[in-house]
């Protein structure tokens, strides 16, 4: 089992607001987020890195997340968390008032693998050198599209495409998706919309088959972001699954 993960404030920002980390506890079990922050003031920086730490460094602490239910009920109550948390610091610097953040995450293990996800960045597993999303956006279009008032084309381009309907740290409460895959999967890729805005899902799948380290891999898939016009931070993290994870 192979990983790397990296982030890159694209061409256009003058700041990166996004944050990103692979971790393993101690029975080497594996968790990947991807969080994309908004808001003034660098608002955004603060609320991804808050989100990221405190899950990050929660899993980490742990020695083994248990079965699958166990690991459901302390994602989501380790997010919880970090959305109080998220949410008392805006309290306290009221320049901060709307900052927030997206979050993907996953977490492996050698009997499952599941996902959560607030917000539009997005979380993929490769299979039979195949690309598949598997979260789903949480935005205006995604909604207008699932109510049929918008096609696939006409969202693509929409100008309020951006639109979050849900994110971590705007409210007390927040509701993560939660998504039970089969963990028998060759790769697990999250990244930020920095990279989906740029690359269509055909061009991510040919470069993630390419023969190049996962580095390498990551490196080139934010390389051609930027070639594309680099219009927001970029982050990907990418776990190349050869082996049962006790063989890491």
């Amino acid at each position: 089992m192979e990983h790397f993960y990296i982030t890159d404030a694209g061409k256009v920002r003058d700041q990166n607001e996004d944050s990103v980390i692979i971790v393993e506890n101690a029975s080497n079990e594996v968790l990947l987020a991807v969080a994309d922050g908004m808001g003034g003031h660098c608002g955004g920086a603060i609320a991804s890195s808050l989100a990221i730490s405190h899950i990050g460094k929660r899993f980490k602490e742990m020695g083994k997340v248990g079965n699958k239910e166990d690991a459901v009920n302390w994602l989501k109550e380790a997010v919880s968390e970090a959305n109080f948390s998220l949410y008392k610091y805006t309290s306290e610097h009221p320049e901060s008032v709307g900052m927030g953040t997206t979050l993907v995450v996953a977490i492996l293990t050698n009997d499952f693998l599941i996902f959560g996800n607030i917000g539009d960045s997005s979380g993929y597993v490769v299979k039979q050198k195949k690309l598949h999303k598997i979260t789903t956006d949480h935005t205006l279009v995604n909604l207008l599209v699932k109510s049929g008032e918008l096609t696939e084309k006409e969202a693509k381009d929409h100008p309020r495409k951006n639109v979050l309907m849900r994110a971590l740290g705007a409210n007390t409460s927040v509701e993560m998706d939660i998504f039970d895959v089969e963990n028998d999967v060759d790769g697990i890729l999250l990244c930020s919309d920095g990279l989906t805005n740029m690359l269509d899902d055909s061009q991510i799948e040919r470069v993630l088959e390419e023969d190049l380290t996962e580095e390498e891999k990551v490196k080139k898939l934010i390389l051609k972001s930027n070639n594309r016009g680099g219009n927001d931070n970029i982050s990907v993290a990418y776990l190349n699954k050869a082996g049962d994870i006790s063989d890491n």
